[in-house]
């Protein structure tokens, strides 16, 4: 949600509020479905966040992270999508001044949080497959815990220079129905270096990284069934199938976040050179967020442990005494 070489005399002629031209019936509906989308994100996520603080069993380094993704995406899904979903459906925007400024500083740090989170998750599998002996001596859940704090307090600590300094709040546009924050060539170049160009620069050299090394190790693990069938090779084999099947999910996490972000950051950055349309930023943004309600869903296509625990948490078992200690792998 930012802009560079938009021309600030009068934004208001490029943000423009549209008239809303549609029935009731098709109004009632947009709204039916807002709601079930928001629905569907917070309790996917609250139900991953749930999950992995309950159960003693999925108190993993790895975990950590999902667990401060599905933080992330459960905010997102509670306070940034009901308010764009509220702009795109009324064509303008309702709320006051204060409110902007709200929806502008939690949208971008919640979306800067999720960008980190991914990439900490790609550190995460390549240094677990390339170095497992070094992981899981060096890498414990407290270590985790302490880079997933320090992730969130510095991008906090970095939006709010961002908003303080980018014109002292002063770039906020508020025309007659529309929020928006017009950042200076400064600051823009600082968020697409930083928040995107090396973000997504790490994100794809690691996850190509882990790609071949999952590969090496399927032809280890077909190499292991062929010479040997002892015990212990056969732990081998396990130990090695679970990091590439973890590996596999999290790509596939990885792709669909990239999916989602990447035409936002294109559109952005070529907002310069090509005509600026409300509606289609509008839809762009709302695909990022929308990240945030698929996250959940790939969870329970691709993770037993997840549909276990959901099971375990609907049929209000996880009340009962020691439930924490249920093995859910």
């Amino acid at each position: 949600m930012n802009f560079t070489g938009i021309n600030k005399t009068d934004p208001c002629l490029i943000f423009s509020c549209p008239e809303r031209s549609v029935s009731t019936a098709v109004y009632v509906l947009l709204y039916a479905s807002a709601a079930a989308v928001v629905l569907l994100t917070v309790c996917g996520n609250l139900l991953i966040i749930i999950s992995v603080c309950h159960f003693k069993q999925l108190h993993t380094p790895t975990n950590m992270l999902i667990l401060s993704l599905a933080v992330s995406d459960f905010l997102v899904g509670l306070l940034v999508i009901p308010i764009a979903i509220i702009w795109m459906i009324e064509s303008c925007w309702i709320f006051n001044a204060v409110s902007c400024l709200c929806y502008i500083y939690i949208s971008y740090f919640l979306t800067a949080t999720s960008i980190f989170n991914i990439a900490l998750i790609a550190v995460d599998r390549y240094v677990a497959l390339s170095n497992p002996f070094f992981y899981t001596k060096s890498v414990s859940v407290n270590t985790m815990c302490l880079a997933v704090v320090s992730n969130w307090v510095l991008l906090l600590l970095y939006h709010s220079a961002l908003l303080y300094f980018n014109g002292h709040y002063t770039n906020l546009v508020l025309c007659p129905g529309n929020c928006f924050l017009v950042l200076d060539k400064v600051w823009y170049l600082i968020e697409l270096v930083l928040k995107f160009a090396l973000s997504f620069t790490v994100i794809m050299i690691l996850y190509t990284l882990v790609f071949i090394i999952a590969r090496k190790h399927a032809s280890a693990i077909r190499d292991l069934r062929v010479n040997t069938r002892k015990h212990t090779s056969k732990h081998q084999i396990d130990i090695k199938k679970s990091e590439r099947k973890a590996a596999r999910v999290l790509g596939i996490l990885v792709f669909v976040f990239l999916a989602c972000v990447l035409p936002i950051t294109l559109y952005t950055a070529l907002s310069s050179v090509i005509q600026f349309e409300i509606g289609t930023f509008q839809i762009l943004v709302m695909l990022v967020y929308l990240n945030s309600t698929i996250n959940p869903v790939i969870y329970a296509l691709f993770y037993p442990w997840f549909r276990r625990c959901v099971k375990l948490t609907l049929t209000l078992q996880i009340f009962n005494s020691s439930s924490s200690l249920i093995h859910v792998l």
